[in-house]
């Protein structure tokens, strides 16, 4: 009785283990084959990649949590095709995905602004598919044309030119959506608007720049981008931010139309911008309580300003009479004074504050007024998912003893060493050797691209890791606007990048970026492969988020180790890429680096068209 109750599950193990290893053999080769590479079968593989993480391409880590001597580049296996996703997820944002909230049963604040801020699905549940265009998708119109009008077909979404048709947002034209420049509060264009401002401000010709020393702008709740297309031909650059609401696509039009512009809120976290970034904030009828949570917001918003920096508000509370607004008007007046700000300029619909030149104002409160000052020990330019304070953040030492942010005009700004490069020990002489080297690298990129682009062809760019924003200083001549991106766990760099004029934000790029999908024509990515293997993330998901963020004939710049690049061309198949131009180390006699150079470009869904009737 013993030996037949030992024999009969020997047997029965035998069985399944053989089942088991069918079952494996079937799951690759429907994997590695053709068999997911259309839309029908795409559910089965829709989310996470498990499966290539258990291959050594996503993580560096064995099961054990050991860390692997091989490199998750060299274990890579070629991949003939990826599923494709369903046709709903075409303008899917993986850590801005209301229905990933829902199904996750996240308990959220509404009224703090949680829901739309950044909740990335767990591993188990990103999507390992790529995503569709919409159909009928047409190559973008080329800017500066893109700021007047976009293909309907791209962005097929009216109900903002319905909803505000009022307000000269947007119209629907046929084929294309046009902006004629309107907005909430500037129904005749904001152009009008903008040099209504600068002469309230009494700067000179009524032209917003100031003669170069008002440059970087953040324009919150910014509808369409209209307020920020408009300023980048007064030599003015605005990050426009606004979150995935109720007015879900504006930030989408916004990079359509090739206008720098970021998914954000202003919830419970600090915005992803280092302090002192921005000479002016403005803020159009943009629906946020300044007053709540003891002025948090408001306060966020003083952190962001550079000494002198200005805030341009128009809003009912700024001019209306009634009692409601009169009671706002004179709390918000009261909260502005203990923080220091004074009025610089109101005039009808319109008032603009104004923030001091050192801390004296600051040292002179009476004792016990609030808001406090922030604690010494509070980093202004820690940002990433750190939580927001009611409290002022006050000058370094520096710039209190120098009563301004010590900043050259623009342009002139762009190549001179900026004051806070002292707190990286970084000199003048490496500042401009950077950007000297960059300025060859730029070059030598273009030359690889020159058979395959014309002079328009690029407007939106992302520089992956920006380090001192050389890269985006290297194109400063070309008509492109550059997304810098500093890693959030290493050098913290990007004030230097705001204070040469540029802009950007900080990132964790074992994350999905907070964009729509196909909203930028370049991506370069500097060692961020490499990067991301010592944290021990998932290659394979970079290259996914990669691909989700190009636009359709959009091409990606790779410069990292030999092994990356090996890497990377085992997936173009898969990805439905092409490849353009390399470059290795031993070929490149000008390179300063052991880095091969790697150019790729994404290829036209079959739903899309590759001409641009424009």
């Amino acid at each position: 009785m013993r030996g037949g109750r030992i024999e009969g599950p020997q047997s029965k193990r035998g069985v399944t283990l053989l089942c088991a290893m069918i079952a494996c053999l079937v799951f690759l080769f429907m994997y590695f084959g053709s068999f997911f590479g259309t839309k029908g079968h795409s559910g089965a593989l829709e989310y996470g990649t498990k499966f290539s993480r258990s291959l050594g391409w996503g993580s560096d880590n064995d099961g054990d949590g050991t860390k692997s001597d091989e490199s998750i580049f060299d274990s890579a296996v070629r991949v003939k095709s990826f599923p494709v996703c369903d046709d709903k997820h075409s303008e899917l944002i993986p850590c801005l995905d209301r229905n990933l909230i829902y199904q996750m049963r996240l308990k959220l604040d509404l009224n703090l602004m949680e829901h739309y801020e950044r909740h990335c699905p767990p591993a188990e549940r990103r999507y390992n598919c790529l995503i569709p265009p919409p159909k009928g998708y047409k190559v973008p119109i080329k800017w500066p044309k893109s700021r007047d009008e976009v293909w309907k077909a791209n962005i097929p979404h009216t109900h903002l030119a319905h909803e505000k048709s009022d307000q000269n947002w947007m119209v629907d034209a046929g084929e294309k959506i046009v902006f004629p420049g309107g907005g909430t509060h500037f129904h005749y264009g904001a152009d009008k608007y903008i040099a209504s401002i600068a002469n309230m401000l009494n700067f000179t010709n009524n032209n917003i720049h100031n003669e170069g020393r008002l440059r970087t702008v953040l324009d919150v709740g910014c509808g369409v981008a209209s307020f920020g297309g408009y300023l980048l031909s007064s030599n003015v650059i605005a990050m426009s931010l606004a979150p995935n609401d109720v007015h879900q696509n504006q930030i989408q039009f916004a990079l359509e139309r090739g206008i720098p512009a970021y998914l954000g809120v202003l919830g419970t976290k600090r915005l992803p911008y280092p302090s002192r970034s921005f000479e002016l904030a403005h803020c159009s009828r943009c629906r946020i309580d300044w007053l709540q949570r003891d002025g948090l917001l408001l306060l966020e918003l003083d952190r962001l300003l550079r000494p002198g920096g200005y805030f341009a508000y128009s809003s009912p509370e700024a001019y209306a009479q009634d009692e409601e607004d009169l009671r706002i008007w004179k709390e918000m007046s009261a909260l502005v004074e203990r923080m220091c700000w004074r009025i610089a300029a109101k005039k009808n619909q319109t008032v603009i504050w104004v923030k001091p030149l050192n801390n004296d104002c600051y040292m002179n409160r009476d004792p016990g007024t609030k808001p406090v000052m922030c604690s010494s020990s509070d980093d202004p330019d820690t940002v990433w998912g750190v939580s927001m304070e009611p409290c002022i953040t006050p000058y370094s030492e520096q710039m209190h003893k120098d009563g301004g942010n010590g900043l050259a005009p623009w342009p002139a700004r762009l190549t001179t060493p900026p004051p806070r490069l002292s707190d990286f020990e970084i000199t003048a002489e490496m500042f401009e050797k950077d950007t000297e080297v960059w300025q060859q690298r730029v070059d030598g990129y273009w030359s690889m691209l020159s058979p395959k682009i014309k002079p328009d062809t690029i407007r939106n760019v992302m520089d992956m890791k920006a380090h001192l924003g050389s890269f985006a200083a290297a194109l400063k001549d070309k008509p492109v606007w550059v997304m810098n991106v500093v890693p959030n766990d290493g050098l913290n760099t990007l004030k230097v990048i705001y204070d040469r004029g540029l802009i950007g934000t900080t990132h964790d790029w074992c994350e999905a970026f907070s964009t729509y999908p196909r909203t930028y024509d370049l991506l370069h990515a500097w060692s961020v492969f490499s990067d991301i293997e010592k944290k021990g993330c998932s290659a394979e998901d970079l290259l996914i988020e990669i691909d989700r963020i190009l636009r359709p004939t959009g091409f990606l710049i790779i410069r990292d180790k030999p092994v990356v690049v090996d890497f990377v061309k085992k997936y173009l198949t898969a990805l439905k890429w092409e490849s353009i131009a390399a470059l290795d180390p031993e070929s490149n006699s000008e390179s300063d680096d052991n880095d091969s150079v790697f150019v790729v470009r994404k290829k036209m869904s079959p739903h899309g068209n590759l001409k641009d009737s424009a």
